[in-house]
């Protein structure tokens, strides 16, 4: 079972390492083609290597979209439900336990652990065990939830969150009680390619809602700090809905993401992590511009 595992994980590296290579290729192929299509000069860098390029296009067709290793982690999306593990760093306080409860009521299938004495290595060898799709493991400071790590399996990637601002349920006056049918979900402002990877790894802990359900839960994206809002609806006439706040509610910033799980974190390929006290820090949008 460790080699198989070893030697699938070895696998998934060598395609991720292969697809960069493959996509500066295609960018250039596309450049070339599209100077030679519309009678312009080529470009610069393409004109050393213009004659091989302009030779390897003529075996190249319209195929179907190229598969990237975000169709390889997520290949089973949409045709079966996630099954999310969700637990908490050790020794939580009474705060961080109701958080956790609380992001089980939000995440469909999800079943919250106890961590105990448990390593992180042997929680993600339990979830590969029993076919976990994610693990989800949320810290505290000083009795205040701070930080959320989204683990998928069995290779990853893993997303480090930092959450601010939460308010809970409970602390949230005449609050009601919450549905617990599968919800639509809503993206504002994730444009960039790095927003596009951020949304896939939200999006996919949810499995496909049916048409008729009132629970709407909000990503949205604001100088790369997103605001979580979970809310249900009612339609009052053919015109107006009433919007009905649930919760909770929080802020959460992403600072890093790794190709690997989440007992790698040492020695995983670092694919995106926040540089916040570089000079440029400032001007940067990671989410919304490339």
């Amino acid at each position: 079972m460790l080699r198989r595992q070893a030697r699938q994980r070895r696998e998934y590296l060598y395609r991720k390492s292969q697809e960069e290579q493959e996509r500066i290729i295609r960018d250039r192929k596309r450049k070339l083609k599209e100077a030679l299509d519309e009678n312009k000069k080529i470009p610069t860098e393409l004109q050393k290597d213009a004659l091989a390029l302009q030779k390897s296009l003529a075996f190249d067709d319209e195929g179907g979209e190229e598969l990237n290793h975000i169709d390889d982690e997520y290949r089973w999306a949409g045709v079966e439900d996630p099954k999310i593990m969700l637990t908490t760093s050790r020794d939580p306080s009474s705060k961080l336990k109701q958080f956790a409860k609380e992001l089980k009521l939000i995440l469909p299938n999800a079943q919250r652990l106890n961590r105990g004495n448990y390593e992180i290595s042997q929680l993600v060898q339990a979830c590969r065990a029993n076919d976990v799709t994610d693990l989800i493991m949320v810290h505290e400071h000083r009795g205040v939830p701070d930080a959320l790590q989204i683990c998928h399996l069995p290779y990853g990637p893993t997303a480090f969150f930092t959450l601010f601002n939460p308010v809970l349920r409970h602390d949230i006056p005449k609050i009601g009680t919450m549905s617990e049918a599968y919800p639509h979900l809503i993206f504002n402002n994730f444009k960039s390619k790095l927003g596009e990877r951020v949304m896939s790894i939200l999006k996919y802990l949810f499995p496909v809602p049916k048409e008729d359900s009132k629970r709407v839960i909000t990503f949205a994206n604001d100088d790369d700090s997103i605001s979580f809002r979970h809310h249900t609806y009612k339609k009052v006439d053919h015109k107006n809905v009433d919007l009905i706040e649930v919760g909770p509610r929080f802020e959460m910033k992403l600072y890093e993401i790794r190709l690997g799980t989440i007992d790698q974190s040492n020695t995983a390929e670092v694919e995106w992590v926040s540089r916040p006290y570089m000079n440029t820090a400032k001007k940067r949008k990671h989410l919304t511009n490339d």
